[in-house]
């Protein structure tokens, strides 16, 4: 599969309550990096608590991700299990993770 980085402008919307930070509503639908694997699943990467977090863009059990800053192997074991689609490779889960690893790094430099 040919894997393409698409990318689009995502306001934060982490919810802070005076001092505690609240996880964003995280769907399909919020990213700023997005990788598609197959018509129904993608790796994705989007603002959370200050940073990126890279996780699957459909999950079972909503919110699996970890941040853009941790190894792409130790991401991809903590969200595989929604990876959903016996077809999509773990190499091409890891080559996603590295592409919107790099984009955000280049971005943030």
């Amino acid at each position: 599969m040919n894997l393409v980085l698409e990318t689009r402008d995502q306001p934060n919307r982490t919810v802070h309550v005076g001092a505690v930070a609240l996880t964003p509503a995280i769907d399909e639908d919020y990213w700023a990096y997005r990788v598609r694997l197959g018509e129904r699943q993608a790796i994705v990467g989007f603002p959370k608590f200050g940073t990126i977090g890279i996780g699957f863009a459909v999950e079972e059990d909503w919110n699996a991700n970890l941040p853009y800053t941790c190894d792409a192997e130790r991401i991809y074991n903590h969200i595989a299990h929604n990876k959903g689609d016996d077809d999509i490779s773990g190499e091409d889960c890891l080559t996603a993770i590295r592409m919107i690893q790099d984009a955000v790094k280049a971005e943030r430099a």
